[in-house]
């Protein structure tokens, strides 16, 4: 079979801890990223790349950021959306207040931002755990919100509350296309997403894995459990917050508060938990999953020529069926499949 490692010798410790130590993964991570950025640029329209490439790399930005801190480190947060409107609000306020701010800084700032934020809603997470810190960082959701929507500084006293984001420019040369837009966006989400996965590899990684799984024996054998919770926390936010500003700037057009409802929060959860708690992987697959499915439903419901009122429930109830299917049948989401399936593949003819 061709996806088999026999002959691939590894000759050093640094070969045998690379990323994709097999030769066909390297080879289609390869593939795959000269097809995004040569090809779909060139024979994707613009719908594809307005409504579909660029909502689903940022969900899957966003997602990895949850999957951080709920993830590897085992926090449990529902305050995702709000951290992401502090990264669009923040990028938005650092160009507007500072003349000359480059938009990437500005994207950068507005993660750090976020990152703050994240941290002081994370202290509760030193003395609660599991329900009562969702609780915690709920709130976080609706304190968040409440400040964008009654401090008028942060949307540049704005009537409506609903501001257009300044446009994309970067060297003089400026993103107003979508072919342009899905660009960039590959491009910052393919650069965080490594540093995600070199990130989860390292010691940082470790500690948060360990405090996931035993909190208290990770105390024990020498963890500090303030300073890996904390760093989790803002860790998660800051890729929420640079998510948010992207989420602005490349795909609605407009910052405004009603774009990072509890809703988003749920939606951004249901990702890692379709995709896979605990895998880099699985937050891209969770997050094409929920962005195609609507779409996929919505053909579906006109071929079909379901009633109106069928077809804007159909989703609704669709959602929940995976979510209790995965629950319950494969709670590691569609990454463990994937795993599952490169196993066989790796041992066939004689699978287990």
């Amino acid at each position: 079979m061709f996806y088999r490692e026999a002959g691939q010798f590894k000759t050093s410790y640094q070969a045998d801890n690379q990323i994709f130590p097999i030769r066909q993964d390297r080879i289609a991570l390869t593939a795959l990223l000269v097809v995004a950025l040569a090809v779909a640029p060139v024979l994707a329209s613009p719908y594809t790349l307005s409504a579909i490439l660029i909502p689903f790399l940022i969900f899957s930005l966003a997602a990895l950021g949850l999957n951080i801190l709920t993830g590897y480190a085992g926090q449990l947060s529902l305050g995702t959306a709000a951290f992401m409107a502090v990264g669009a609000f923040g990028a938005y306020n650092f160009v507007q207040r500072i003349p000359g701010m480059p938009i990437l800084l500005a994207f950068v700032l507005g993660g750090l931002s976020a990152a703050l934020v994240g941290v002081a809603f994370g202290l509760p997470s030193l003395r609660i755990r599991g329900f009562y810190l969702a609780a915690a960082t709920l709130a976080t959701q609706f304190f968040v919100l409440w400040c964008l929507t009654k401090i008028p500084y942060l949307t540049n006293y704005s009537s409506s509350g609903v501001i257009t984001a300044q446009k994309i420019t970067i060297l003089g040369y400026e993103f107003d296309s979508p072919a342009s837009k899905y660009l960039l966006v590959l491009a910052v989400v393919a650069v965080m997403a490594l540093l995600a996965k070199n990130m989860i590899r390292s010691n940082v990684g470790r500690s948060w894995m360990a405090v996931r799984d035993m909190d208290v024996a990770a105390e024990v054998i020498g963890f500090r459990l303030m300073r890996t919770k904390l760093l989790a926390f803002a860790v998660s936010s800051f890729y929420c917050g640079v998510a948010g500003a992207l989420y602005a700037f490349a795909y609605l057009g407009t910052v405004e508060p009603e774009a990072y409802n509890l809703d988003l929060s749920f939606r951004i959860l249901f990702m890692i938990i379709i995709g896979g708690v605990g895998s880099v992987l699985g937050s891209f697959l969770g997050a094409a999953f929920i962005v195609l499915l609507p779409v996929c439903l919505n053909v579906l419901a006109h071929g079909l020529a379901l009633p109106t009122s069928v077809a804007s429930n159909l989703e609704l109830m669709v959602f929940g069926a995976l979510i209790v299917f995965f629950l319950i049948v494969e709670p590691h989401g569609l990454a463990r499949l994937w795993q599952i399936g490169k196993e066989k593949l790796r041992l066939w003819p004689f699978p287990h």
